[in-house]
């Protein structure tokens, strides 16, 4: 499926790091993407004039990057691979969750089509990785994400995790420390007042957790 082979594992990171800004955000800053990749607002202002010359973006004016056609195909191959990998580490060599992220980093810049396809195969065409993001097809189609988050649901309404932040290796420990991780059941107890934390059940008991936390765990 690729076809971008001749270009760079830091181009290919900042390409990712694109996309799933403008997912997220609905837009990629310079600095925005500068802190996605934790690298210097000039070595990233750098990179997208060398992206744009590339034709992978278009640069705007105080809205920062926008993929092209060209520059979102070969993002979503790098989250294809990226995420597959994620969900082979895990289920097959029983890479923990908050370590999974960083190992999938390391490898997808070198994964061939065919190694890809086979991966894909051997999990049984798998639609999201272990954090519950969306995989892409080999058509390079996205589902849509849950259109809930943790925050959205009503004291006493019940739901099943289907997505948590993936970056974040201490976070990830922390929720699976709460057993809010993917395929968990969930259920809301009680807002406090104020802008306060919210109080879930999960498989492991109550937990209270922080408002900006719980609207970042998209549920089912």
């Amino acid at each position: 499926m690729r076809n971008e082979r001749d270009l760079s594992s830091a181009v290919e990171d900042y390409l990712r790091a694109i996309i799933e800004l403008e997912s997220r955000d609905g837009r990629a800053t310079t600095s925005a993407v500068a802190e996605h990749l934790d690298v210097s607002a000039p070595s990233a202002s750098a990179m997208a004039k060398k992206l744009a010359e590339l034709g992978l973006v278009e640069r705007w004016p105080y809205r920062g990057v926008v993929l092209t056609a060209r520059g979102r195909r070969a993002a979503l191959e790098l989250v294809r691979h990226h995420r597959l990998l994620e969900r082979y580490l895990v289920e097959s060599l029983g890479v923990p969750l908050d370590a999974v992220h960083e190992e999938a980093d390391r490898l997808e810049h070198a994964l061939s089509e065919e190694v890809e396809a086979r991966i894909d195969e051997a999990l049984g065409y798998p639609t999201v990785d272990p954090h519950g993001d969306p995989i892409p097809d080999r058509d390079l189609e996205v589902a849509a994400a849950p259109p809930r988050s943790l925050l959205d649901l009503e004291p006493g309404e019940e739901a099943t995790v289907a997505r948590v932040p993936s970056r974040d290796a201490e976070l990830l420990r922390y929720l699976i420390e709460l057993a809010l991780v993917p395929g968990g059941a969930v259920a809301v107890s009680s807002l406090a007042p104020f802008g306060g934390p919210v109080s879930v059940r999960t498989g492991n008991g109550e937990h209270a957790i922080a408002r900006s936390l719980a609207a970042s765990i998209l549920v089912a």
